[in-house]
């Protein structure tokens, strides 16, 4: 085959699979599918067809925090024994609160629930796993250097099928399904913001001295103290065309100085992410639970790109994980 043939053939396919004529079949379900499930299915480009699966569900994402710092103080041997009991442990909890993984690449895990108890299954699967990494994990690690970060959300979620069917040796790579909307680039996007430092910059700020009035005394006490960004002080000032020098726009302005300011970019978050829906869902499904009635999760200020609700937050663990 010539690169030719190579491009007509790719061209026919994305044309027939983008075509008006291909279907995309949903069917909808209050479990968590797998790859073999047949309604899920690869695109048939004969049949012109794609079976997909649609649930209502949470997904929550985890991962270990600064792990290229880890690969940078650690031998390669003991960063691969960390990650294969991160994960074996992650999965362990997944599976003891009724969740589904359905993604693991590299340190990070996804785990998706049933309709059925979700809410409750997803913060307390999330708290579990909190537990596992500080209380587990970290035994082994004497500086308690191993931390993650958990997001969850919920909402509707595709699942599907992408590529083509494979045999042999290579078919194991084609079995995982692909998981399309907005809760799992949510959730991802918590996971990444979750149990971060705080960072802070410096910057030089203009702190400029005022008198109260133009015919008051020039003393220390009286003045009024603003701070000024540099560039608008500049701004404020002018060349005086007669005396050649330097005049402030405002005629009360008396003295200045420059010193460093520091300014917070992200505050320092908690281990444990989730959206409003979330917290609200495991409020109204646990209304009893001690993470409700404490509370134990609190809403924060965060930005998070495609999503506009509050944020809750929490560093929850079960204290049997500290026995």
């Amino acid at each position: 085959m010539g690169i030719k043939d190579l491009r007509d053939e790719v061209a026919d396919e994305v044309a027939t699979i983008l075509g008006t004529e291909f279907q995309i079949d949903i069917t909808e379900t209050n479990t968590v599918p797998h790859s073999s499930n047949p309604a899920v299915t690869f695109p048939n480009l004969d049949a012109k067809r794609q079976g997909t699966k649609l649930i209502d569900t949470c997904v929550l994402y985890i991962d270990i925090r600064r792990s290229t710092q880890l690969n940078l103080t650690h031998k390669p041997k003991t960063v691969s024994k960390l990650y294969s009991a991160f994960v074996r442990a992650m999965t362990r909890c997944a599976r003891y609160h009724k969740g589904h993984v359905r993604g693991i690449i590299g340190d990070r895990v996804m785990v998706i629930f049933d309709r059925k108890n979700a809410f409750v299954n997803a913060v307390e699967c999330a708290i579990s796993m909190n537990s596992v990494s500080q209380y587990i994990i970290n035994r082994h690690f004497t500086r308690g250097e191993v931390e993650c970060g958990i997001g969850i959300d919920t909402g509707k979620m595709l699942a599907t099928k992408t590529g083509v069917r494979r045999h042999g040796t290579e078919q194991s790579a084609y079995r995982n399904l692909v998981w399309l909307g907005r809760p799992a680039n949510v959730a991802s996007k918590l996971t990444d913001l979750a149990n971060k430092p705080e960072e802070t910059f410096n910057i030089p700020m203009v702190h400029a001295a005022y008198r109260p009035g133009l015919l008051s005394i020039g003393l220390d006490s009286n003045w009024s103290w603003r701070e000024v960004f540099p560039a608008d002080f500049v701004r404020q000032l002018s060349v005086d065309g007669t005396t050649k020098q330097l005049r402030h726009a405002n005629p009360l302005f008396e003295h200045m100085f420059i010193q460093e300011q520091t300014f917070t970019r992200n505050p320092k978050t908690a281990p444990i992410l989730m959206t409003e829906a979330v917290w609200i869902g495991y409020k109204a499904a646990a209304p009893s639970s001690a993470v409700v009635t404490k509370p134990m999760f609190h809403p924060v200020m965060l930005i998070v790109p495609a999503y506009k609700g509050r944020v809750y937050a929490g560093d929850v663990h079960y204290p049997a994980f500290k026995e």
